[in-house]
């Protein structure tokens, strides 16, 4: 075994950090919903800690990483991660167990399927959604964590690169958010009501823990306390702080003041475009690539949003999915080969295009992926029974009659 100390504390570490994201996220959401629905948009996020850490090591893993079944999933050789220890997999990384390099890989496993949740906050029975995000990792999640990262896997055949997981995170997560969030309808009231977080103190909260923990994301994801591993972290604060700042001055620009609630979500988009090509890109174009994701998800979050009429609660879609995507893009545009040499070729600003289609077909992929397989979990899950709550539940709020628990037991005001 070639096992390296460092690597492998760093490596811990970033895991705990990527599972720390979890709980900030719901947060993050939870400060975004209404003081009725809080705790239910929280444990949206929470429970899926317990959900699918126990998915990965009994299949998780092993349809992720195991041997490759037609470069769209894996096979069955790591079940109950059999196998699975101290010897590392050279196909993935040779310096740090394996049974390290799925642990850190089960932290993606946990967040992506929250990130959907925001799409469906304030109307989905708790019980649906928790059958909707078991299906969802089966037939979403693990495929394209093969697909992108897997040894034989599809879109890494197509020479597509995605450090961290703009494919298999955000757009993923993003478009079958949109798509379920569709099929579920609107919320009641929804355009005659105006919508506001409840405790944006608490949604900055969970921004910084996202923020905090992305390091353990990106920087993570050079699977090594390496150069690779610095440059990653660099760019990915540069890009979050350039979104921050650039939707702080798209909002003084057309409200005339800059808001919490917008710096931190400007922050949040930075980080999401800049995950796919963290350790590829140069600094400089991280700068880029933050400035321009708050205009670009400022537009479908307000106009397409508006224009189209679908009621995304949380902007899931406007953050996660359009945010990677536009980070996919930018992979395809500014990777440079010499930063990292898992990109075989550089992208379309140093005059290669190989790479930028190659970005192009992994994001269709996995947007016509995510969401097909995303309409048809949803579509069998209603054969067995409503998944949306009654009329009379929405209206007196997901927490008391989805979990029989109010966040503010003291508070006897109109919500």
């Amino acid at each position: 075994m070639d096992l390296n100390f460092a690597d492998i504390s760093f490596i811990l570490i970033c895991s705990a950090l990527v599972f720390f994201m979890t709980p900030g996220l719901a947060f993050f959401y939870g400060g975004m919903a209404r003081r009725k629905n809080v705790l239910n948009t929280i444990m949206s996020s929470f429970f899926i800690c317990g959900l699918a850490s126990v998915m990965w090591v009994l299949i998780g893993y092993s349809l992720s990483f195991g041997t490759d079944f037609h470069g769209i999933i894996g096979g069955f050789n790591y079940i109950g991660l059999s196998g699975v220890g101290a010897e590392p997999n050279s196909a993935y990384a040779s310096n740090i167990p394996q049974l390290l390099f799925a642990a850190f890989q089960m932290m993606f496993a946990i967040i992506t399927p929250a990130l959907v949740t925001g799409s469906l906050v304030g109307r989905m029975k708790f019980s649906s959604l928790f059958v909707f995000v078991a299906a969802w990792l089966i037939l979403v999640y693990y495929p394209l964590a093969h697909m992108v990262w897997g040894d034989g896997g599809l879109i890494r055949a197509l020479g597509a690169v995605d450090f961290a997981g703009g494919n298999v995170v955000h757009i993923s997560s993003g478009v079958s958010g949109l798509v379920a969030c569709i099929i579920l309808g609107k919320r009641r009231e929804y355009g005659m009501l105006s919508y506001k977080p409840h405790n944006i103190p608490l949604v900055v909260l969970g921004a910084a823990l996202l923020w905090f923990g992305w390091f353990g994301f990106n920087a993570g994801s050079a699977l090594g306390a390496n150069e690779l591993a610095i440059h990653a972290f660099m760019t990915t604060n540069t890009s979050a702080a350039c979104a921050m700042l650039t939707w702080m001055l798209i909002e003084k620009v057309k409200h005339g003041k800059p808001t919490v609630l917008g710096a931190a979500t400007g922050a949040v988009v930075g980080l999401v475009a800049i995950t796919p090509g963290a350790g590829f890109v140069p600094l400089w174009s991280s700068i880029i690539i933050g400035a321009l994701v708050s205009p670009i998800c400022f537009f479908f979050m307000g106009k397409v949003k508006s224009k189209f009429g679908y009621d995304d609660a949380l902007d899931a879609f406007g953050c996660h999915g359009i945010g990677g995507i536009w980070g996919g893009i930018a992979t395809g545009l500014f990777t440079q080969k010499s930063i990292n040499s898992a990109a075989q070729w550089n992208g379309l600003f140093f005059g290669d295009t190989k790479l930028f289609v190659a970005q192009i077909m992994s994001i269709i992929i996995t947007i016509v992926f995510a969401g097909v397989m995303t309409f048809i979990i949803v579509k069998v899950i209603k054969l067995f029974g409503d998944i949306r709550v009654s009329e009379d539940s929405e209206a007196e709020g997901l927490d008391i009659t989805e979990h029989s628990e109010s966040a503010y037991p003291s508070f006897n005001g109109l919500d």
